[in-house]
């Protein structure tokens, strides 16, 4: 892989070195400063080991917001830096954006709401990019219409399968450095798995997929029915569809933000005779009173998507669980470079 450049940026650059790890490939170096009035300033070294002529450029770079930087000025920079390598003569730039920014404004929700997923393609798109890699989008079908050139989107289920439940049937598994304590091969009695909402009900059913695969049992799915007020963004609801009386219930969401739904979800499944036994979602926000809503959850499964620095860690010493994804990326780096299969990475 002598013609492939690996870029980290906008605090993302341990993950990326983990990523260039498993590919065997150094993170290529680079220049970044910012003029008096904060205009940022970025590309690639002089010299022959930041030459991105005929190379193919993956720039990995996870988009939100930190105490350092806002999720638009990564977004600025990471779009100033692909036009930068387009125009150094690269042949191929990708993203690789574990976490995608901006994907809960994928539709006109009111009169006069913008399509935002639709904007950031374009930007992407003029920058010069050339393929996309993510990781769990909010809403796929709309994702997919939003981009005109290609995207692949990696899942976190079998990810997130594999550590709950302590070990997988598949003879190629992706390496899990270790699995939740009282895997569910221990107690798999009685399980179920609740959606946050309706529109995820897809979702949860291809994860209720994976653990019946890895358990051998049969799993129910049940969803929440919520409304979320328009004024003030909160969630209210509280019927679930089906009986959960007796049931352990695994939460799962592509997302967690403010964590007032998964509170909600406590709430309902508790007060139906239930009991949730751990909230799994791929990207941990965790934004506002999230720590304060979430402190009734004895088991919280991320991934290192976001690293969860909102969250304090006295708070959640063993109650936080976090999953690597950094190999699933490495593989679909080398899949785009290769010209291998990303459907074979996921199944």
């Amino acid at each position: 892989m002598h013609d492939i450049r690996l870029f980290g940026m906008n605090g993302t650059e341990g993950y990326a070195k983990c990523i260039a790890r498993q590919i065997g490939q150094p993170l290529t170096p680079r220049v970044e400063k910012l003029f008096g009035d904060g205009e940022p300033y970025i590309k690639s070294v002089v010299g022959e080991k930041g030459n991105v002529r005929n190379c193919d450029c993956y720039i990995i770079c996870s988009l939100f917001s930190d105490p350092n930087q806002s999720v638009n000025d990564k977004l600025v920079k990471l779009l100033f830096f692909t036009g930068s390598l387009k125009d150094a003569s690269a042949r191929r730039v990708t993203l690789v954006i574990p976490y995608l920014a901006y994907q809960r404004q994928d539709r006109k929700t009111e009169s006069r709401a913008g399509i935002y997923t639709k904007y950031l393609a374009m930007l992407m798109e003029r920058a010069g990019a050339d393929r996309l890699v993510t990781m769990d989008v909010h809403n796929l079908a709309a994702f997919q219409s939003s981009m005109r050139f290609p995207v692949d989107n990696l899942e976190a289920r079998n990810l997130l399968a594999d550590f709950l439940c302590g070990g997988s049937d598949r003879k190629h598994d992706l390496p899990i450095e270790n699995h939740i304590p009282n895997p569910l091969f221990e107690h798999r009695e009685n399980l179920a798995v609740l959606s946050p909402d309706s529109g995820g009900l897809q979702r949860c059913r291809l994860f209720r997929d994976a653990l019946q695969r890895r358990l051998n049992i049969d799993i129910d799915v049940f969803y929440l029915d919520k409304e979320r007020d328009k004024q003030t963004g909160e969630v209210k609801g509280g019927r679930i569809s089906g009986d959960i009386k007796g049931k352990k219930i695994i939460v799962y969401d592509d997302m967690i933000a403010s964590g007032g739904t998964v509170e909600l979800c406590d709430e309902t499944v508790k007060g139906l005779g239930g009991e949730v036994w751990a909230v799994c979602a791929t990207h941990g926000i965790f934004t506002g009173k999230a720590s304060e809503r979430l402190q009734n959850i004895q088991r919280l499964v991320v991934t290192d998507t976001i690293p969860p620095f909102r969250l304090p860690k006295d708070d959640w010493k063993d109650r936080l669980y976090v999953v690597r994804t950094t190999g699933m990326f490495a593989e679909a780096i080398r899949c785009t470079y290769y010209g291998g299969s990303i459907s074979e990475l996921l199944d």
